[in-house]
């Protein structure tokens, strides 16, 4: 005869192995289902996924023109990130001095600016070396990975 603490470990087992084969059954379901979740599905943004769709040559070029304008941009890099701590520290000073934040924020921001200025121009450059199907491959790719992907409008709230 089973001892009361073993029917009760017995149904604890059995509940869990049924709870796992759920899980596993769940899973296996939203796999082949195609049911990816969000995050998986998500492609991948930014400027440096903006040539994915061209040839392996162009992808190339493409690449070795951004590391060059980030090289050549690397004292603005500095420059908006010296500024941004600079901000951060004149916001948390026990003595709020409003001018000096804001010219430091106005520092910070035409470092940015002189920065994506950097960047758009060699985008512009590699953009004007194309063909005509391949830059409409490249702005495709702009428009849904790249910097001029605009989300969708948020749906109106009641």
């Amino acid at each position: 005869m089973m001892g009361r603490s073993s029917k009760l470990l017995c149904t604890l087992s059995l509940a869990l192995n049924l709870f796992l084969l759920g899980a596993i059954a769940g899973g296996a379901y939203r796999w082949f289902a195609g049911d990816r979740p969000a995050a998986a599905a998500a492609q991948p943004r930014g400027v440096r996924f903006a040539a994915e769709e061209l040839s392996a040559e162009r992808q190339k070029q493409f690449r070795l023109a951004l590391r060059q304008a980030r090289r050549d941009a690397a004292p603005l890099m500095d420059d908006a990130r010296n500024g941004r701590q600079q901000v951060a520290g004149l916001l948390s000073a026990p003595q709020y001095d409003r001018v000096a934040v804001e010219a430091a924020l106005a520092r910070t921001r035409e470092a940015d600016m002189a920065l994506r200025a950097r960047v758009e121009g060699a985008l512009t450059e590699f953009a004007a070396n194309l063909t005509p199907e391949e830059r409409i491959a490249f702005v495709d790719a702009l428009t849904h990975r790249g910097p001029l992907y605009v989300a969708p409008p948020a749906p109106a709230k009641k």
